[in-house]
């Protein structure tokens, strides 16, 4: 705070004094300045004269806007360094469970994957048939395809603001997973935290909701890269009602001050006033980078193509890109 206040007292307006014969103007730095830069308090003052040349006068000047805007700057980084949670260390599966409660809460380690200690940079289990259990997804980045800022510009995906808390991951999926002969996989998701509800905001401001999911997921093909289609469900369910009453399985069938028959049968209100809920589909791509058979585990990263909300048939979907690594155990 000390440096804050020695830029702001740099910045502030001068004074130009009129009993003075040479109308001199002073720039003061305070004493938490002078002791950061090494400066002296008789030297620490600026002295621009109006009678001296134009070109003196504008570069003293800027000296001293300099120097208060590295204040500025350092006091900034000192506050936001000091108020940084930090991206705390990726543990085991085995380090987590050890971990009570008190210990993980508020840390980040609930919304992350476990990482893999030992085994090899490649796929390593033998042929057969296994049951993946434990299946965690952790997105590290959230872009959608949107039109850019600038006018006229073409669609393309867009880095995103995150708007929810740290509780986008999918945890505790399983399903049956099969290794053939030829060296294909193929992985069908059955059950667990299979979704979660995620908003994020383009640089322009707009703000995407959709349902992070893999939802009746079928993935085939090789393990370094191996895809395949799931269900996306509707963001909201066929009993939210808007904001006139009007819902998918309740409420009103049109807006109170449209009656049936009249304005709200038009084309324009028709999507409005006929509740949308059906599915969507989306496609994903998994990659495995490490796996370890000794303890059955297996890790990678993923790219999955999504659309967003609907708001139930109103809107038209946005094409979400998710990004981010996988964890699995394999049991045979």
């Amino acid at each position: 705070m000390a440096s804050l206040q020695a830029a702001a007292t740099l910045m502030q307006p001068t004074k130009i004094g009129g009993v003075s014969a040479r109308n001199n103007l002073q720039l003061r730095s305070s004493q938490s300045v002078n002791k950061t830069f090494g400066v002296e308090q008789g030297a620490a003052r600026l002295t621009c004269s109006l009678q001296s040349d134009l070109k003196d006068f504008a570069q003293k000047c800027t000296d001293a806007a300099k120097i208060a805007g590295f204040a500025l700057a350092t006091s900034a980084l000192v506050v936001s360094g000091a108020n940084a949670e930090g991206v705390p260390k990726r543990l085991t599966y085995d380090e987590i469970q050890s971990k009570t409660y008190m210990e993980v809460k508020g840390t980040g380690t609930a919304n992350q994957c476990p990482t893999v200690d030992g085994g090899v940079d490649s796929f390593a289990f033998k042929p057969g048939k296994y049951n993946a259990k434990k299946l965690c997804l952790e997105p590290t980045s959230f872009t959608v395809k949107a039109e850019g800022v600038n006018k006229n510009s073409a669609p393309e995906f867009q880095k995103t603001k995150l708007m929810t808390r740290l509780t986008y991951t999918l945890d505790e999926i399983e399903g049956p997973f099969e290794v053939s002969p030829d060296g294909t996989v193929k992985f069908e998701e059955k059950d667990g935290i299979d979704y979660a509800a995620v908003t994020v905001q383009l640089p322009g401001g707009e703000r995407v909701p959709f349902l992070f999911t893999i939802k009746q997921l079928v993935a085939s093909g090789k393990p370094d890269s191996f895809s395949g289609d799931f269900l996306v469900p509707s963001y909201r369910g066929s009993s939210f009602l808007d904001p006139k009453g009007r819902g998918g399985s309740t409420g009103y069938d049109n807006a109170v001050a449209l009656p049936a028959g009249g304005r709200g049968d038009e084309e324009e209100l028709e999507k409005e006033n006929l509740k949308n809920t059906a599915s969507s589909t989306g496609k994903i791509t998994f990659s495995v980078t490490k796996s370890n058979p000794a303890t059955g585990e297996v890790i990678g990263v993923f790219e999955s193509v999504q659309p967003s909300d609907t708001d139930l048939g109103a809107k038209t979907p946005k094409d979400v890109k998710i990004q981010g690594i996988w964890y699995a155990q394999l049991e045979s």
